[in-house]
Order: structure tokens, then C-alpha cells, then sequence
């Protein structure tokens, strides 16, 4: 069950992004709860494919390129959802520090239940 109210924990964050981050853009909760899906799915099958052939970067940068590669995932799953769009390379990197912080704060929410 926790895991189906991550995804709409997700779709509403980002909906609350879409009004509060200025170029990014959520048509609703319908875009947001596909693009919840379809980021999982890229976190799951792409980001590790670009975390190994960034890995220089990432070293040199003392992991700061995780950011960006995050940033990147989240840029392409706009490419995929019609009604999620991100108009630039900032606004990407401002959702996806917000989005992980959710992430975070869900899974440390759910563990403390499980004790």
C-alpha cells in the first residue's frame, strides 16, 4: 500500500511545484501521476546507465553531478508525459532537489512506521 501513496505523494508534489517553481508545469493530477510513474522507471533502468558513464565527473565533482544527472532524468520524463513541462535546465534542477527531498522525507516517514 506505501508503495502506491508514493506515487501520489509524488504527483502531488509536483503539482504543488507546478505553482510555486516558475517553468515547470503540471497540467494536473492525471500528467503528474504518469510522470511519478515514468520517473520511477527511468530512475530504475537509465539514471544507473548515466551515473556509470559520468562517473568521472561525479568523482571530480565530489558527487555534486548527481544533481545534475537527476536533473537530466527529470528533464526526460517531461519529453514523455504530455502536460509535464520544464522549460530549462534550472527549473529541472530545482524539482529534482525538491523531489528528493519528498522522496526522502516519505521514506523516513514510512520506516519509522515499520519499527
Amino acid at each position: 500500500m506505501n508503495f502506491i501513496l508514493y506515487f501520489f505523494v509524488m504527483a502531488a508534489a509536483m503539482l504543488a511545484l507546478s505553482h510555486w517553481l516558475p517553468g515547470f508545469h503540471v497540467s494536473g493530477w492525471g500528467p503528474a501521476i504518469i510522470a511519478s510513474l515514468i520517473l520511477a522507471f527511468l530512475n530504475v533502468i537509465l539514471r544507473p546507465i548515466l551515473w556509470l558513464l559520468s562517473l568521472p565527473f561525479i568523482l571530480v565533482t565530489l558527487g555534486l553531478f548527481l544533481f545534475i544527472i537527476n536533473a537530466i532524468v527529470l528533464w526526460i520524463t517531461a519529453a514523455f508525459v504530455p502536460g509535464f513541462r520544464i522549460d530549462g535546465l534550472i527549473p529541472a534542477l530545482i524539482a529534482s532537489l525538491a523531489l528528493s527531498l519528498v522522496s526522502m522525507l516519505w521514506k523516513a516517514v514510512t520506516s519509522e512506521a515499520k519499527s
